[in-house]
């Protein structure tokens, strides 16, 4: 009898969670390690928003059990904030918060799929979804774009993939990693051909403020509104408001799933930190003028990042309208020998850049096919040059 359920034992570690943690231990043993493997902003959470978990914590009732859907406030911030952003109109009770984006992701799966049921994986892909998939039992289907489509999969493709099995397809703009957008015909071409066809969405929307050069993420039952009753919408604080270790995340769907997903969290983890929503409650009912402030940083280092990893001889890169990553292809690099050796693959490309200069990127395996390095432009620019400059005398030196 094994000591591990099969299941669990199944499960893949969090590729980009592990090389922040490698490059963070080599970091804190002195080593003078720049890390583009996180996926979180680097800049401190609005003082607005931390006054007000400070007020909230002195607060008797927040010390106590709350509804586990969330605090009545903060459903009704997250309508209210819908509304705003994305022009969707709901009612607090198709609106569950959750610890964090991730227990969403997993729920989302958990609630509508059954065991062989398939879902449909554009592909490169958070590590984390087809984790989530296998786990409620589905199966993941990978529908691969490469950087000569800007990452960015179409119908046919989605068309070609489908069977009879199909249950959902899980769709991210921005994307991480890449940090590709679709626009709203195609956006609104893909939600047809879900209705079409009787799929679920899935859709991931955590990066919708993070929008450059005139891009826009609409979301799809804005624009195909039949498209509500079969759709479950994934978002958050943590990137937009630099929140990430506040663990505030939210599903939007039909009240029949979301009362259902609330019953498997009552279970689970119950109500999410109070303090911790009431900071999400500041953060949603304030201005965007911090989130714009950030916004303008990283589309400087968008730009900046993209121009120097093109400059490196072999890779590719596309440069991204959304999000804070960028993806280029490394495929001509691969096969060369560097310093005595010789990566045939995008991971033993990234753990010869950490191990040589000290440069942690995430390889394309942590998010569908070898060939890519994922790194994360949320930090600062000396930094951004920096690394990029590290890598570059690596390559070319050979």
């Amino acid at each position: 009898m094994t000591r591990i359920s099969h299941r669990i034992a199944a499960i893949a570690e969090s590729a980009t969670l592990a090389v922040d943690a490698k490059a963070k231990a080599l970091k804190a043993a002195g080593r003078p390690v720049i890390g583009f493997g996180a996926g979180e902003p680097d800049f401190p959470t609005p003082d607005y928003i931390v006054n007000a978990a400070i007020s909230a914590a002195s607060v008797s009732s927040n010390h106590r059990y709350t509804p586990t859907p969330g605090l009545p406030e903060l459903r009704t911030a997250i309508v209210e904030k819908t509304k705003r952003d994305s022009h969707f109109e709901i009612t607090a009770d198709q609106v569950l918060v959750t610890n964090g984006g991730k227990q969403a992701v997993y729920q989302a799966f958990a609630t509508i799929v059954n065991p062989g049921d398939e879902i449909l994986l554009p592909a490169p892909y958070w590590t984390t979804y087809p984790e989530c998939i296998k786990l409620a039992g589905g199966i993941p289907v990978e529908v691969f774009a490469d950087e000569t489509q800007d990452y960015l999969v179409t119908v046919e493709q989605l068309e070609s993939a489908r069977t009879s099995k199909t249950k959902a397809l899980l769709f991210c703009s921005p994307s991480n990693p890449t940090g590709a957008v679709y626009s709203p015909a195609q956006v609104k071409a893909i939600g047809e051909w879900a209705l079409k066809n009787n799929i679920w969405i899935i859709s991931d929307e955590i990066y919708e403020h993070l929008l450059y050069d005139g891009a826009t993420a609409p979301s799809l039952p804005v624009l195909v509104p039949a498209l509500a009753d079969q759709t479950i919408i994934l978002n958050g604080v943590a990137k937009t408001y630099a929140m990430t270790g506040w663990r505030v995340g939210w599903m939007i769907g039909p009240k029949d799933v979301i009362k259902a997903a609330t019953n498997l969290q009552s279970h689970l983890s119950s109500n999410v930190s109070n303090v911790s929503q009431r900071a999400a409650i500041a953060a949603l009912t304030g201005d965007l003028s911090a989130v714009h402030k950030m916004g303008e940083a990283f589309d400087r280092r968008r730009k900046l990042i993209t121009k120097l990893l093109n400059e490196i001889p072999g890779f590719e890169c596309p440069l991204p309208t959304g999000a804070f990553y960028v993806y280029p292809s490394v495929k001509a690099v691969l096969g060369k020998t560097i310093r005595g050796k010789t990566p045939k693959t995008s991971a033993e490309l990234a753990t010869l850049i950490l191990d040589e200069v000290e440069v942690a990127a995430v390889p394309g395996e942590a998010f569908g096919p070898s060939g890519y390095l994922r790194f994360s432009y949320a930090l600062s620019d000396d930094d951004i040059v920096e690394g990029i400059g590290r890598i570059k005398k690596l390559i070319t030196e050979g």
